[in-house]
């Protein structure tokens, strides 16, 4: 065992970095974790530093000898929330730089099963998302909030850029403190500490009841069914959508 961990600044690069450090000193670290998660333990803390070159001479190798396609696989895991997936993705590697391409279909492999689990839990967040994200309107400009476990924010801009190419809006991950972006054709995802969304006028007040009053209307009473709802619409998701808010007494009378 490993008297030692490595800690990075949270960026690819930098999981790339350790990768290379792992192979340039013959070392494999007790545990992989970023900087500002990094608690006091018995291990040493060993900062490695984010060397753009290096990190790239890791992705060109990961493409030559795993494939394109194990190198999106690493970069998908890498936007779980599972909380070993910085380890999970230094095993990955290691091992398909003596398998090759074929280390994508090793799920026997407790290191890729468990990878591969992470990633399709993050894409079945990510197309959930898809259809539970709820737009307000703020003067031209489009808000949402979303809270989601894992960073989906890469996974769902071209479907919202590609339905919305003539606004301007921002999705802001609160879990993430992050935000994608979108105006004038122009896409990006930027960090964001904290956001808070302007009060909501009259209109947009307006519009949020006609939407409950639809889903209202369209329910029937007599087929209500909380756990298939709860199935298909997961309760983790309410929190953020204008349906599932109390009315406002805009529309009263």
């Amino acid at each position: 065992m490993s008297d030692f961990i490595y800690t990075y600044d949270g960026s690819f690069d930098g999981l790339l970095c350790c990768i290379f450090r792992s192979y340039e000193k013959k070392e494999i670290p007790e545990n992989i974790m970023p900087e500002f998660d990094f608690e006091p333990t018995f291990f040493v803390p060993v900062f490695v530093e984010t060397d753009k070159q290096k990190a790239q001479r890791v992705r060109d190798g990961i493409k030559r000898v795993m494939g394109k396609r194990a190198y999106m696989f690493a970069l998908k895991g890498f936007y779980t929330c599972h909380p070993e997936k910085d380890m999970l993705i230094l095993k990955f590697v290691r091992l398909g730089m003596k398998t090759g391409p074929e280390i994508t279909s090793m799920l026997a492999n407790d290191t890729v099963n468990t990878l591969f689990k992470a990633v399709r839990a993050r894409s079945s967040e990510s197309h959930n998302y898809k259809g539970f994200v709820r737009f307000s309107v703020y003067d031209d400009y489009m808000v949402s909030v979303i809270e989601p476990k894992n960073y989906v924010l890469p996974e769902i801009a071209r479907h919202f850029c590609d339905r919305y190419p003539n606004e301007t809006f921002l999705i802001y991950d609160k879990t993430h403190k992050a935000a994608l972006v979108y105006g004038e054709g122009r896409c990006s995802i930027v960090e964001v500490e904290d956001f808070q969304a302007p009060g909501a006028d009259v209109d947009e007040l307006m519009f949020r009841d006609l939407w409950k009053t639809f889903y209202k209307t369209i329910s029937i009473d007599e087929r209500e069914n909380p756990k298939c709802r709860m199935t298909h619409m997961p309760k983790r998701y309410w929190a953020h959508m204008t349906e599932m808010e109390p009315e406002s007494p805009l529309l009263e009378g």
